[in-house]
């Protein structure tokens, strides 16, 4: 290995993807996931069953991204994993093969933060892609999260916003459940959407203080609508999916986007950076790119292989910490709740 060369093996494994990626100097060189399919028929991630199948999939999707990589182990400079946040039974699974591998091969040890790596993932050196500059916005929008971020540096992040109850994502699953969608119910609507009209019915907007979100009370108002409109037409749901699954994305679109503006208004960042698998969301991607041209932002929006749960995300960051010689040892341990 020449010495201006930075192999990091990154580990992702908090919730229901096993993932591994190899950077070289902050340039994917390989980027691997294991789907776990079999939460599909419960309707949601079971965490027993998630920690089972990371057990099984950790050691072919290492040897995959390391060989897909074009190296070998003793390449490798650090070993990043994600401490958390996440289920502990699938945490656990990636820390304990992250302390091996870096106790075998003799290289430090990089623990990761979840939420910063989503972040993070836009300084993922990527052809097409320009980086955001500091300081930004950066909008965390996933299953298990909605943050709104102000980042001064790589490690120097606060959360101004978050959701008090339900996160985006789980929103979307949950409404998705009610209109008897597959889970996850996400691309479902975000593809439903598309074909119907935003403003064929309308669902309220919570009134949270300051930059906090709230979405228990989007799916409440949901749930009633749907069953009084079924009492009248047991085919409603049927008979018009699409404008539904239309108006219930326009409208967390309008509650993302008012709290955004909030933050511009509150921070004078005018920069938004977002990530989490929600990103992925072709409603939000077209509205951000909309208020670009309207209120002056400039968005950036990653590749879309780095907004859901993957290892290249974890690995940039274990780029950043191995440049900072900022390395953990084997004492540490998983955490589930893991603020920054």
């Amino acid at each position: 290995m020449t010495s201006q060369n930075i192999y990091i093996l990154g580990i992702e494994s908090s919730c229901d993807d096993t993932a591994a990626a190899v950077l070289c100097n902050g340039k994917i060189l390989s980027n691997v996931v294991a789907t776990q399919k079999i939460h599909e028929e419960y309707g949601g991630v079971v965490p027993e069953l998630a920690s089972r199948a990371h057990q099984q999939n950790i050691v072919p999707v290492i040897h995959q991204a390391i060989e897909k990589a074009g190296i070998t182990k003793e390449d490798l400079s650090g070993v990043a994993f994600t401490r958390g946040p996440g289920l502990m039974g699938s945490l656990l699974v990636g820390i304990s093969f992250a302390k091996s591998m870096a106790m075998a091969l003799q290289i430090p040890l990089i623990e990761v933060n979840h939420m910063q790596a989503h972040l993070l993932a836009h300084f993922i050196e990527e052809d097409g892609f320009e980086k955001p500059s500091f300081p930004f916005l950066g909008m965390t929008i996933s299953g298990g999260h909605t943050q709104i971020v102000k980042v001064d540096d790589y490690f120097d992040m606060e959360v101004i916003g978050e959701t008090l109850d339900d996160a985006v994502g789980e929103a979307f699953d949950k409404c998705g459940k009610m209109l008897e969608l597959p889970y996850p119910a996400g691309p479902l609507i975000d593809k439903y959407a598309k074909q119907g009209n935003p403003k064929a019915f309308q669902f309220p907007q919570p009134n949270v203080k300051d930059l906090d979100f709230s979405f228990s009370g989007l799916k409440t108002s949901m749930l009633y609508f749907l069953q009084r409109e079924m009492e009248k037409n047991p085919k409603f749901i049927e008979e018009n999916l699409v404008d539904i699954c239309a108006s219930f994305q326009h409208t967390i679109v309008k509650i993302i986007l008012n709290k955004l503006k909030k933050a511009v208004k509150q921070t004078g960042i005018n920069q938004i950076a977002i990530g989490g698998g929600v990103s992925a969301n072709s409603g939000i991607r077209e509205a951000l790119k909309i208020t670009e041209k309207q209120w002056g932002w400039k968005t950036y929006v990653p590749k879309f292989e780095y907004t859901t749960d993957n290892a290249a995300m974890i690995a940039i960051v274990g780029h950043y910490k191995f440049l900072k010689k900022d390395f953990t040892d084997a004492s540490i341990s998983a955490k589930s709740r893991y603020r920054f």
